[in-house]
C-alpha cells in the first residue's frame, strides 16, 4: 500500500516524463546550476506542487517509520515501477535552486522548503548510502534554503519586510539601507543594484506568507534534526561545519517565550521555537558521530563568540559592533552563555581547554565601547565559574600578563573583568593550587596590583576607568572588597608583601607586553590559543604613595581622569578610610574652580555629600565655603545652578523656628556653623550671597514661612548670622516683619551695645526704607547720623552706617533735588564735625603725636565717607587738611626734579611725622575726595604715583594702588599715563601689593579702561616667573581665562616683541621702543644668561595657547623679522645679539611651537570598527597631510635659506648662538626625517653641507658627554671641516677660564682628555650639555651597533702602543644618537684603501667587525640619502706609518648605495702639515687661496 501510494505521487509529479538528458545534467554540474525543465511540464509540476509534496512526504515518511510494518523497501518500488530516484533528486534540487534568485515567490519558496525537506527525508530511509543520495553540494543548498526563505535572515530581503509594514515608507527604508556598510563598488555597479532595488519593491511578501514560510522552516528544521540524529557527519566534515553555521545564525530567529530550557534529555518534539531547535541541532553536533569534538567546540564557540560579544558579523573575517544593543540582542547573548554552560557540563574535561580558549578571544575582541565592554566582562565571569581551580587561576594567570598588555582596549576591558570578578564570593585558599597561583584568589591582588596601577596608566581612557574601578570598591555593598580596599591603604596587608616580594613598578609603555592575536587569515579557523608574554608585576603602594598618586591625578590633563580621580578620593575620605587633611581639602577646593564645567559640577556635589557625611568637621566646612560659594557666580549656568542647590541643600533647608532647633540635629548645626564662619571668619565670601539671594528671589524660592522662621533666630546665639542672612534676603525680598526689625534696632540703639550684628541690622534697614513710615524714617536718619557722629563705630559700621543713611533719605524725599538738599544737611554736619575736629589736631602744638590715632582715623574715614554724598560742602580747607597727613617721616624732596612744580604735597615735606595708619587713611580720604573733585585730582594724581615709588610703607602703597585705579574708571584720559607707574608695583617686595596690582590691572583691562600699550603687556607675563607660586598660578588663571578670552590673537601679536624686551635689545627700528626708565628697566629686566629660564617659561606659556595658524605665523614672523634683520645686515650680527638669537632658535625648537597635530600622536589601538570612526581618522590623515605640506613648503623656501645664511655668519663672528642653531637643525631634520629628500630636492648642495655639519657637531657632543671618554692626541682637523665646527672649537676656547688656559700650557702628557675638536672633555661638557637635557629614545638596533663599534675602537686601542689616539675616528655618542633615532650610524677608517690594498678586500671579509651588517644596508649615513661626503681626516706624517697598522684591523661601514670616495686626492701631504698645522680652522675658500 505504501509503495503504491508513493509511486502514485510520483507520477503526479511528472517524473517519467522528466527526460534522462536533464537529470544527467543536473548531476553531471554537482548541482551547482540547473538547466530548464519543458515549459509545459514545469506548469504542470509546479500549479499542483505543495499538495504533491506533501503527499508524497506522508508516503515515503511511512518508509522511515519503524512502527509500521511490511512497507517495503522504497529503493524496491522505485525499481520495481521503473522509476529514477536520480530524476526525482534532480526534480528536488530544481525547485530548492530557484529560491536562490531573491525574486522568488512565497509558493516557489515553499516549494523548495518542501523539496528541501523530502530530500532530507531520502537520506534518512535506510540505503540512501547506497543509492548515492548524498551529495554535498545538494545538502548545503538544501541547508541554505531555511535563510534564503526567511526575510529577516537576508540582508537583501530586508527592505521587503519593510513593505509589508507599510508599502508607503519608502524613504525609512532607504535610510535604513544607506546605514548598511559600505563595500568598495563601481558606479556601474551601484546604478545597477539600484535599479533591482527598484523592481524588488514591487514585490513583497505578505504577512500570512511569512507566517507559512515560518511554518515550513520550522517542520524542515524537525525534519533534519531528526535525521542528524542517525545520519553521521563525521566523515563530511564541512557538511558538519554547514550545519553548524546554519544553527548558529538561527539561535537569534525569534524569541523564546519563557527563556531556553536546557534539560538533560532533551526532546525536541516538545520545542516551538526554531531557536530552541538550533541549540538542540548545536548538542547533537558535539557528539563523537558528528566529527572530532574538540574541533567542533572550537567551531562552536567561534560561532557564538560574535553572539556573545554583540557583533554582527559582516564577512567571515570581519565582525562590527551592532549600532545599539537592543533587548532582543541581551537576551540572545544570555542564551549562548547558557548553552556554552550546559555545553561544558554535558562534555566535561574535553570542553575545558576550549572554554579558556573562547575566554581569551572574549578578551581581545571585545568591542572598545562602555555597554560592551560590561557585558562582555559579565559573560566572561559567568563562564569563567565553569573552570575547576587549576584551570580558573591558570587563566587568571594569564588574564594578569593580559592586563599588562600594550592595547589600551586590552587594558580597559581588564579592569572591568576585575570589577566583575570581585562581585563574585571568595574561593578561598586552595591547598592544591600553585604557591604563586595563590594570589590570584584574593581580592586584594586584584585592587592592588591591577587597578591601582592603572591609575597611572599613559591611556587617559584607562586612568579614568581604573579610577572609577577604585571608587566602585569603596561604594560596593560588599564587605570583603571594602574591606580589602580599607587593608590596603591603612598598610595592613603584610601576607601580599611576602607574596609579591619586591616587584617593580612601571607604567605600561609602547610594545612593553605583547599579545600574539590570530591574524584574519587565522580568524576563519577554529579558536587557538592566545599566548601572552609574562609580564612584570608592580611595586605595594603604601597610602601616602596612593593618596599623592589620587592627588596628582585631579590634576590631569583629561577631563575624564580628573572627575574619577575626584570620585576616589572623596569617596577615601567619606568612608573614613582616610582622615581629611588640609592637602586634600585644597584638591577638591580648587577643583570647584576647574577649567571643565563637568568637573567643577562633580565636585560641587561631591564635596557636598562628603561635609553632609562629616558635618562636624570644621576644616571640611572651611573648605566647603571657600570652594562652593564662590561658583554662584561662575558664568556656566548649569554649574552656576548646581553650586546654589549644594548651598540650599546645606544652609537653607536647614533653618527651621528657634523652637524645633536641636544640637542633636547634626545638619541643622552645620548650617548654623557654616553661617557662623560667614560672619567671624570669612566676611569676604557673604558677597557671593547677594548673588544667590537674588536668583533665588526671582525663583520665588523665598516663603514668608521661611522668613519668620528666621527673625525667629534674632535673639538667640544665632542672631549675628541670621541678620547676615535677612540683609541678603532684604535686598531681594523686602516684605519682611517692619515692626520686628525695627525693635531690635530699638533695643540696639538704646543698649549702645556695637557687635557684628549691627552692620547687617543697618543694610536691612536701608533695604526697607521705602516700606516704612515718614516718621519712622525720620527718626532713623537721627539716629543713624547720631551713630555715625559718635564715632564709636569701626569703618566697616560707618561705611553701611552712611549708605543706610542714603537710602533712608532717598526714601523720605520724593526727587533727586530734595534728597540732595537732605543729605547736604545731613551730612554736612557730619563734615563739619570732622573738620573742626582735624583742624584742631593740625593746629595744635602737639599736632598728631598728642592726637588720639584712633579717633583721627575715624574722623578721616567718616569725612570721606560723608563727602561723597554732599561734595558742596567739601571746601579748600578740608583739602589742605587732608594733605597735611601725607607727608611721610622723611618727607619729599621739594627739588626732586621727578615731580611736577604743580605738585601740591611737597608743601607738607617738613611737617612732623605721621603714623603709616593715619598716612593710609589720609590717603585712603583724599581718593574720595579726588573722585568728586577733577581740579584735584589733576594736582594730586602726579604725586600718588610718585608715591608708588618713594613710599616703604604697604598699606599706603596699596591705598595708592586701590585710588589711581579708581580715578582710571572716572578720569581715564588723565590717569591712562600713569598706569606704567602702577604696573611697576608688579615687581614690588610685598608679594600683597603684587597681587593687589595683579587684581586691579586686570579688572581695568576686562572693563577696557586701559589697553595693552607700551610695556604694559611685558610687565603683566613677568608675573608668570613671579617668586611666589600662588601669584604665578592667579596670573596665570587672569591671563587665560579672563583676559584671553575678550582677545585671542593677544598672545600672538606680542610674542615676537616678548623677545626683543625680555633680552633688552633696543637697536630694531621698529620693536622694544617703549619708553622706561632706569629703574623701570631694573626691575623687570630678565636679559643674560641666568635669566634664560624665566624667559622660556614665559614664551612657553604664550606657545601652550596659541592655535595653529597662530603658531605657523609666528614661526614665520621669527624667521623674517628676527632672523633675516641679521642676515640682510639690517641688524649687527654681535654678541649683543647672542642671547636674542639663542631665544629665537631655543623657541623655534621647543615643542610647544608645533603644530598641535603633528603633536599627537595617533593610537595604534583606536577601534576603527564604525564606519563613521574610521571615516573621520581618514579625514584627520588627510588635513594632516595636507598641512604638513603647506608647512615643509614654507620651512623649505622661507626658513632653511636663512638660517644657512645665517650659520655662516655666526661661523664667522664665532657668536655662541651657533649652538642654539645646529640644535634647532637637529630638531628639524628629526622632525622631517622621512622628507629630506623630497625637501632638498632642488638644492643636494646645502643638504649635503647641513649633514656634514650636524655630523660633526653631534660627534662633538658625543666626545664631550661620553662617561669614558678616549683619549686622544693633537686631533689635527680635515681640511674638508666644516667652519661651524671650527667655529665651535673656537668658541669654546675663548669661554674657558684663565685657570683652564693655564691647563692647556701644560705637556702633553700631563694634559687632560680632548674632544676629536681640540676641546677638554671636562670643559665642554659643560659648555654643551645643558642644551641636550632632553633625549629622544634611542631603538635597541643602534644601540647595539653604538655598543659593538665602540669595542672595535677601543680593542684597537689598546694595541696603540705609543697611547696616541685616532685622530679620525668617527664614533657618534648614545646622546646624538637618541637625538638622532632613526639616522643610521657610519665608520669610516681616516685613511682610504689604497688600489693596492684592494686586492686583499676578499681576504679581509672574513674579519667583519661586529658592527659590520651581514647584509645591505641601505641609507646608511644621514637617512636622506642625499650626501656623498665622507667624514675622514688627513693624518699627519710622523704618525701616518704606526696608524696605517693601527687601523687595518678597522673595517669601514659606508652607503652602499653611494660611490667609494677617490682615495687618491687624499694621499697628498702637504709638508705644511708635520710643521704647524697652520691649516687648522680655516674654511675652505681659505684653503683654496
Amino acid at each position: 500500500m505504501a509503495g503504491a501510494a508513493a509511486v502514485r505521487e510520483l507520477e503526479a509529479l511528472g517524473l517519467r516524463r522528466i527526460r534522462a538528458a536533464w537529470v544527467d545534467t543536473i548531476w553531471e554540474v554537482d548541482f551547482t546550476e540547473t538547466e530548464p525543465l519543458d515549459e509545459f511540464l514545469e506548469e504542470e509540476i509546479t500549479e499542483n506542487a505543495l499538495e504533491a509534496f506533501c503527499q508524497l512526504y506522508k508516503s515515503i515518511f511511512k518508509f522511515v517509520d519503524q512502527s509500521q510494518q511490511d512497507v517495503g523497501d522504497v529503493w524496491t518500488v522505485f525499481a520495481e515501477n521503473n522509476l529514477s530516484h536520480r530524476a526525482l533528486v534532480a526534480l528536488l534540487h530544481h525547485f530548492i535552486h530557484v529560491v536562490q534568485d531573491t525574486k522568488a515567490t512565497a509558493t516557489q519558496r515553499q516549494c523548495a522548503l518542501n523539496a528541501a525537506g523530502l530530500y532530507f527525508l531520502l537520506l534518512e530511509i535506510p540505503g540512501s548510502v547506497a543509492n548515492r543520495i548524498f551529495h554535498p553540494v545538494l545538502f548545503n543548498k538544501c541547508l541554505d534554503t531555511i535563510k534564503k526563505n526567511w526575510p529577516a535572515a537576508g540582508e537583501d530581503f530586508r527592505k521587503r519586510k519593510k513593505d509589508t509594514q507599510a508599502k508607503s515608507s519608502r524613504g525609512d527604508g532607504k535610510a535604513r539601507k544607506r546605514a548598511r556598510p559600505v563595500r568598495q563598488k563601481t558606479n556601474e555597479d551601484i546604478f545597477e543594484e539600484e535599479d533591482e532595488e527598484e523592481e524588488e519593491d514591487t514585490d513583497y511578501l505578505s504577512t500570512r506568507d511569512l507566517l507559512l514560510i515560518r511554518n515550513d522552516i520550522f517542520s524542515l528544521l524537525k525534519n533534519f534534526l531528526r535525521l542528524l540524529s542517525n545520519f553521521p557527519l563525521k566523515d563530511k566534515p564541512d557538511s558538519a561545519l554547514h550545519c553548524l553555521q546554519l544553527f548558529t545564525d538561527l539561535t537569534n530567529f525569534e524569541p523564546v517565550p519563557g527563556g531556553l530550557q536546557l534539560s538533560d534529555p532533551i526532546n525536541f518534539e516538545k520545542m516551538n521555537t526554531v531557536p530552541e531547535l538550533a541549540y538542540y541541532g548545536l548538542k547533537l553536533l558535539c557528539s563523537p558521530k558528528h566529527g572530532d569534538v574538540d574541533k567542533t567546540l572550537r567551531c562552536l564557540f567561534q560561532r557564538l563568540l560574535c553572539i556573545i560579544l554583540m557583533l554582527d558579523s559582516v564577512n567571515s573575517t570581519r565582525s562590527v559592533p551592532l549600532l545599539g544593543v537592543g533587548q532582543r540582542t541581551i537576551i540572545a547573548r544570555d542564551q549562548a552563555i547558557a548553552f556554552v554552560s550546559y555545553i561544558v557540563d554535558e562534555v566535561k574535561e574535553p570542553a575545558l581547554p576550549v572554554l579558556r580558549i573562547l575566554l581569551q578571544h572574549i578578551c581581545t575582541k571585545v568591542p572598545d565601547k562602555a555597554e560592551f565592554r560590561a557585558h562582555g566582562a559579565q559573560a566572561l565571569v559567568k563562564l569563567l565559574t565553569k573552570l575547576s581551580s587549576a584551570d580558573y587561576v591558570a587563566f587568571l594567570d594569564w588574564f594578569h600578563k593580559y592586563s599588562l598588555n600594550s592595547k589600551i582596549s586590552y587594558r580597559n576591558f581588564a579592569l572591568d573583568v576585575i570589577m566583575a570578578l570581585l562581585k563574585l564570593p571568595d574561593r578561598g585558599e586552595d591547598p592544591s593550587l600553585q604557591p604563586e597561583h595563590q594570589k590570584y584568589l584574593d581580592n586584594k591582588y586584584w585592587i592592588q596590583v591591577v587597578i591601582l596601577d592603572r591609575c597611572s596608566d599613559k591611556a587617559p581612557t584607562v586612568r579614568s576607568r581604573a579610577l572609577s574601578c577604585l571608587a566602585q570598591c569603596l561604594d560596593l555593598n560588599i564587605s570583603s572588597v571594602f574591606e580589602s580596599v580599607q587593608e590596603l591603604m591603612l598598610g595592613t596587608t603584610k601576607s601580599l608583601h611576602k607574596t609579591l616580594g619586591i616587584l617593580e613598578s612601571t607604567d605600561v609603555t609602547e610594545n612593553h607586553y605583547s599579545l600574539a592575536t590570530a591574524t584574519s587569515s587565522q580568524s576563519r579557523d577554529a579558536l587557538k590559543t592566545i599566548e601572552v608574554t609574562d609580564p612584570r608585576e608592580s611595586m605595594v603602594k603604601n597610602v601616602s604613595e596612593i593618596m599623592s598618586m589620587l592627588r596628582v591625578r585631579t590634576g590631569d590633563e583629561r577631563t575624564i581622569v580628573r572627575k574619577s580621580a575626584i570620585q576616589v578620593l572623596v569617596s577615601i575620605l567619606k568612608q573614613n578610610v582616610v582622615l581629611c587633611t588640609q592637602e586634600d581639602l585644597t584638591v577638591l577646593q580648587d577643583r570647584c574652580r576647574d577649567p571643565a564645567p563637568s568637573v567643577r559640577k562633580q565636585t560641587l556635589q561631591l564635596i557636598t555629600d562628603l561635609l553632609l557625611a562629616q558635618p562636624s568637621n570644621v576644616m571640611l566646612q572651611k573648605a566647603w565655603m571657600n570652594g562652593v560659594i564662590p561658583v554662584v557666580i561662575d558664568p556656566e549656568n548649569t554649574v552656576q545652578e548646581k553650586a546654589l542647590e549644594c548651598l540650599n541643600q546645606v544652609v537653607m533647608q536647614q533653618i527651621k523656628n528657634d523652637r524645633q532647633f536641636s544640637d542633636e540635629d547634626k545638619h541643622q548645626r552645620l548650617a548654623w556653623d557654616v553661617l557662623a564662619l560667614l560672619v567671624f571668619e570669612y566676611q569676604e565670601l557673604c558677597r557671593y550671597l547677594t548673588k544667590a539671594f537674588l536668583l533665588w528671589s526671582q525663583q520665588d524660592k523665598f516663603s514668608s514661612t521661611f522668613i519668620k522662621d528666621l527673625i525667629t533666630h534674632t535673639d538667640t546665639d544665632h542672631a549675628a548670622a541670621a541678620w547676615m542672612l535677612l540683609s541678603k534676603i532684604a535686598g531681594s525680598f523686602p516684605k519682611l516683619n517692619y515692626a520686628k526689625i525695627i525693635g531690635s534696632w530699638d533695643d540696639f540703639y538704646r543698649s549702645k551695645n556695637i557687635n557684628n550684628s549691627t552692620t547687617h541690622i543697618l543694610s536691612v534697614m536701608g533695604n526697607i526704607a521705602h516700606h516704612l513710615l515718614e516718621e519712622t524714617r525720620a527718626k532713623l536718619i537721627d539716629e543713624v547720623k547720631n551713630l555715625i557722629s559718635a564715632f564709636c563705630s569701626t569703618p566697616e559700621i560707618v561705611s553701611q552706617a552712611v549708605e543706610t543713611l542714603y537710602k533712608l533719605c532717598q526714601a523720605h524725599c520724593n526727587t533727586l533735588e530734595e534728597t540732595q538738599v537732605l543729605l547736604d544737611q545731613v551730612c554736612g554736619e557730619l563734615i563739619s564735625i570732622c573738620k573742626s575736629y582735624i583742624s584742631n589736631v593740625v593746629f595744635s602744638d602737639g599736632g598728631t603725636q598728642n592726637a588720639d590715632e584712633s579717633m583721627l582715623v575715624k574722623h578721616l574715614f567718616t569725612l570721606g565717607e560723608a563727602a561723597q554724598l554732599c561734595p558742596r560742602k567739601v571746601d579748600k580747607r578740608i583739602f589742605l587738611l587732608v594733605q597735611s597727613f601725607l607727608a611721610g617721616p622723611l618727607g619729599l624732596s621739594p627739588d626732586s626734579s621727578d615731580i611736577p612744580a604743580s605738585q601740591p604735597l611737597t608743601e607738607f615735606s617738613g611737617s612732623a611725622a605721621v603714623s603709616s595708619v593715619v598716612r593710609a587713611h589720609a590717603f585712603f580720604t583724599l581718593g574720595k575726595l579726588c573722585l568728586q573733585h577733577e581740579d584735584l585730582a589733576k594736582k594730586c594724581i602726579a604725586a600718588l604715583a610718585r608715591e608708588l615709588e618713594v613710599c616703604k610703607d604697604v598699606a599706603v602703597r596699596n591705598n595708592v594702588i586701590i585710588i589711581i585705579c579708581d580715578l582710571c574708571m572716572r578720569y581715564t584720559t588723565m590717569v591712562d599715563r600713569y598706569i606704567p607707574n602702577v604696573a611697576v608695583c608688579l615687581k614690588d617686595s610685598d608679594p600683597f601689593i603684587r597681587k593687589q596690582t595683579l587684581v586691579m590691572l586686570t579688572n581695568l583691562l576686562q572693563d577696557e579702561f586701559i589697553k595693552w600699550k607700551d610695556s604694559l603687556f611685558f610687565r603683566f607675563v613677568s608675573v608668570l616667573v613671579d617668586s611666589d607660586e600662588g601669584i604665578r598660578s592667579f596670573a596665570e588663571f587672569c591671563l587665560v581665562h579672563l583676559l584671553l578670552k575678550r582677545n585671542q590673537v593677544m598672545f600672538s601679536q606680542q610674542f615676537t616683541e616678548c623677545i626683543f624686551h625680555f633680552n633688552a635689545y633696543e637697536k630694531h627700528d621698529k620693536y622694544n621702543k617703549c619708553s622706561q626708565t632706569e629703574r623701570e628697566k631694573k626691575l623687570f629686566s630678565l636679559k643674560g644668561n641666568k635669566n634664560k629660564e624665566k624667559r622660556m617659561t614665559i614664551y612657553k606659556f604664550l606657545l601652550q595657547h596659541f592655535t595653529d595658524e597662530q603658531r605657523f605665523n609666528v614661526t614665520n614672523k621669527l624667521t623674517h623679522d628676527i632672523l633675516a634683520c641679521f642676515v640682510d645686515g639690517m641688524l649687527p650680527v654681535d654678541m649683543e645679539a647672542n642671547e636674542l638669537l639663542s631665544d629665537t632658535f631655543v623657541v623655534m625648537s621647543c615643542k610647544e611651537i608645533k603644530l598641535a597635530s603633528f603633536r599627537t600622536k595617533s593610537s595604534d589601538d583606536a577601534q576603527l570598527d564604525d564606519e563613521m570612526a574610521m571615516a573621520n581618522a581618514v579625514m584627520q590623515v588627510a588635513q594632516k597631510k595636507l598641512i604638513s605640506q603647506v608647512q615643509k613648503k614654507n620651512f623649505v623656501e622661507n626658513i632653511i635659506p636663512i638660517v644657512s645664511s645665517l650659520k655662516s655668519q655666526l661661523e664667522q663672528k664665532h657668536i655662541p648662538a651657533l649652538k642654539d642653531l645646529m640644535l634647532y637643525l637637529q630638531e628639524v631634520m628629526q622632525d622631517y626625517r622621512n622628507e629630506i629628500k623630497e625637501l632638498f630636492a632642488a638644492d643636494r648642495q646645502l643638504a649635503a653641507e647641513l649633514e656634514y655639519d650636524l655630523k660633526k657637531y653631534e660627534e662633538q657632543v658625543a666626545g664631550e658627554e661620553g662617561t669614558e671618554c678616549v683619549t686622544l692626541g693633537a686631533a689635527v682637523l680635515s681640511p674638508r671641516a666644516s667652519p661651524s665646527v671650527r667655529s665651535a672649537v673656537r668658541i669654546g676656547t675663548e669661554a674657558l677660564s684663565p685657570g683652564t688656559r693655564a691647563v692647556q700650557l701644560t705637556p702633553p702628557q700631563q694634559r687632560p682628555p680632548v674632544s676629536p675638536f681640540g676641546i677638554p672633555t671636562s670643559t665642554s661638557r659643560a659648555l654643551l650639555t645643558p642644551r641636550l637635557t632632553k633625549r629622544r629614545s634611542m631603538p635597541l638596533s643602534t644601540m647595539a651597533i653604538l655598543n659593538s663599534a665602540k669595542k672595535a675602537v677601543e680593542m684597537s686601542q689598546k694595541r696603540n702602543t705609543t697611547g696616541s689616539a685616532l685622530p679620525g675616528s668617527t664614533l657618534r655618542g648614545s646622546r646624538s644618537t637618541r637625538k638622532y633615532p632613526d639616522t643610521a650610524v657610519s665608520l669610516q677608517s681616516l685613511k682610504e684603501n689604497t688600489p693596492s690594498e684592494s686586492s686583499s678586500t676578499n681576504a679581509s671579509m672574513t674579519e667583519r667587525a661586529i658592527s659590520t651588517p651581514d647584509r645591505t644596508i641601505g641609507n646608511v649615513t644621514f637617512g636622506a640619502g642625499v650626501s656623498c661626503i665622507s667624514i675622514t681626516q688627513t693624518p699627519t706624517a710622523e704618525n701616518s706609518h704606526e696608524r696605517s697598522k693601527e687601523q687595518s684591523n678597522l673595517l669601514c661601514l659606508i652607503s652602499p648605495d653611494k660611490p667609494v670616495p677617490q682615495p687618491r686626492q687624499w694621499k697628498v701631504e702637504s709638508p705644511a702639515a708635520n710643521k704647524t698645522g697652520k691649516f687648522q680652522g680655516r674654511t675652505r675658500s681659505q684653503k683654496k687661496n
